[in-house]
């Protein structure tokens, strides 16, 4: 009965079984271009949003942390230089040419000796429970077929005392700001994958998985619903952007 089991990628209902294939083929596409169309994409205020993220995420030196989604790097970066030679980061991905694109980024950067690089599916996560003082997943858990899986799993290599940290594209809070992103997200957005990425349909996809990705509240529920307390969300850019913070006490 599994097997006839449907889930959304963008607007589309697939079989279960084959959404993670097509999220990988929309990463093996975009790749080489991740960080280009990032920083055109959000203008580069999508710097300010991980800022944020790490400024949240409240990671000290000696800690362990794992990156989920990882992408090119950016949050593991930045973990990295903060937890220090006594320390250790996860920086993971379940797709193999974003992670080759981040480890290539990172080495040429200097980051190196705290730093692993493991392609992990956030749903299956391949380490034993309380693992680690935080776990991370930015831009991510809207392409996990099973969310509430992958939330689960974060709790549990979660150390007690650990945070968990969703950065996410989110629902905006403002009417005319909503409007206005839609039609940037399904007119700019894939003319600029086009042009830069030669690829408007994965840009398509992207916008479309935006609109099917929980709401702030919902995914605030979601993330009680795997164990994790005290959790808040902090909507940035009038919520084109939340983060999603709780702990395992």
């Amino acid at each position: 009965m599994s097997d006839d089991k449907t889930t959304h990628f963008g607007y589309q209902k697939v079989p279960e079984k084959e959404k993670a294939d097509r999220v990988r083929a929309v990463f093996d596409s975009v790749a080489s271009r991740y960080d280009l169309m990032n920083d055109l994409m959000s203008m580069g205020i999508h710097r300010l949003w991980k800022r944020r993220a790490i400024e949240l995420a409240g990671v000290r030196r000696g800690q362990r942390v794992l990156d989920l989604a990882a992408g090119t790097g950016d949050l593991a970066e930045q973990f990295s230089r903060i937890v220090g030679d006594s320390g250790a980061v996860i920086m993971s991905d379940i797709n193999q040419a974003m992670l080759a694109q981040g480890r290539t980024r990172l080495v040429d950067a200097g980051i190196v000796g705290n730093l692993d690089y493991v392609l992990i599916n956030a749903e299956k996560i391949p380490f034993a429970d309380d693992s680690f003082d935080c776990v991370t997943i930015g831009f991510g858990l809207r392409n996990v077929t099973h969310k509430q899986f992958a939330l689960d799993e974060m709790f549990r290599v979660l150390r007690p005392g650990g945070r968990a940290l969703v950065l996410e594209f989110s629902h905006p809070t403002v009417k005319p700001l909503a409007k206005a992103y839609d039609v940037y997200s399904f007119s700019v957005l894939p003319t600029l994958g086009r042009f830069v990425a030669g690829d408007a349909d994965s840009y398509r996809y992207l916008a479309e998985s935006i609109r099917m990705h929980p709401d702030q509240e919902t995914l605030r529920s979601m993330m009680e619903q795997a164990g994790l307390e005290r959790c808040e969300y902090f909507n940035l850019t009038g919520g084109i952007v939340a983060i999603h913070r709780g702990y395992k006490l």
